[in-house]
């Protein structure tokens, strides 16, 4: 993109100097009440074309200067805003910061250019951003998984509205991550409850698991937790379907083993019960 020349325009004559004089004068005095002189400064001199900045940018940008690329790519956005150039400086601030690590700040600038330009040629590239900036900020499985359930979410959105980006793919699989997640915390709080025999709330944390994240590692291990949660019950009947479900769908799993054996045990074998939840579960087809 050409750009456009800054070189001084020559005015002439001295009432006409006299004239911006005056004219500067007043302009401060109305905003020196609730402006600094600095501000001030900033909005008499800066007349810098938008064209101009944003270009300013994107080279500061590619001399590795993120955060003055940042500082110009914002300063656009004030001076023009809802022009064709604040449009693309949005995009790239919230590049920019997230690949500062400033998650919360590429979040909030993604989710502004998806408010004002929804229908973008660069709005799955926003939603990505936001995904992948909640990505970055999921936290272990022992503490609150609120950031992993809103990239999720994110990245959930991303491949339903736009199917054929360039970015879905990754998406993809970076759903699946967040799901595992998900399930992982579901299982930590199961097996709490578990261990405390408290088997109603254990067999809700197993059954999420089952319904919501059938594809994750962890669903083994759930119908297993299944198993051993309704047999604690007295409630044998879900406790065979869940082992033959098990057997059915993991037969090679230690898991069925460990939930054959229990059964074994007591006298019983898996035996599937078709009118089961976890039956029906397992006849759905998975859909993101």
């Amino acid at each position: 993109m050409k750009l456009k020349d800054l070189r001084p325009v020559k005015r002439g004559g001295n009432r006409t100097t006299a004239f911006l004089n005056v004219a500067l004068l007043g302009l401060s005095l109305t905003l020196g009440a609730c402006a600094s002189k600095d501000e001030v400064d900033d909005l008499a001199l800066n007349d810098t074309p938008p064209e101009v900045l944003y270009n300013e940018g994107l080279a500061l940008r590619a001399q590795g200067k993120l955060r003055d690329a940042g500082d110009k790519f914002e300063e656009l956005d004030k001076l023009y805003p809802y022009s064709e150039y604040a449009k693309k400086s949005l995009v790239n601030l919230a590049y920019l910061n997230f690949t500062r690590g400033k998650y919360t700040e590429a979040i909030s600038a993604a989710k502004r250019f998806l408010t004002l330009y929804p229908g973008s040629n660069d709005a799955a590239y926003a939603l990505y951003i936001i995904g992948q900036s909640y990505f970055r900020q999921m936290p272990d499985i022992t503490r609150d998984q609120e950031m992993t359930e809103k990239a999720m979410s994110a990245f959930r959105e991303l491949i339903q509205r736009y199917p054929d980006s360039e970015y879905t793919s990754d998406a993809e699989k970076k759903l699946l991550i967040t799901q595992d997640q998900l399930a992982g915390k579901e299982m930590q709080v199961g097996r709490f409850y578990l261990k405390k025999r408290n088997y109603i709330a254990s067999i809700n944390r197993f059954k999420t698991v089952v319904i919501n994240y059938q594809t994750t590692r962890h669903v083994e291990e759930a119908l297993f937790r299944l198993t051993e949660s309704y047999y604690a019950l007295g409630v044998v009947n879900e406790a065979q379907t869940a082992a033959a479900v098990l057997g059915h769908n993991y037969p090679d799993s230690q898991w069925y083993k460990d939930a054959y054996s229990l059964l074994t045990k007591g006298g019983y074998e898996p035996s599937e019960d078709t009118g089961s939840w976890i039956s029906r579960a397992f006849k759905k087809v998975n859909v993101l």
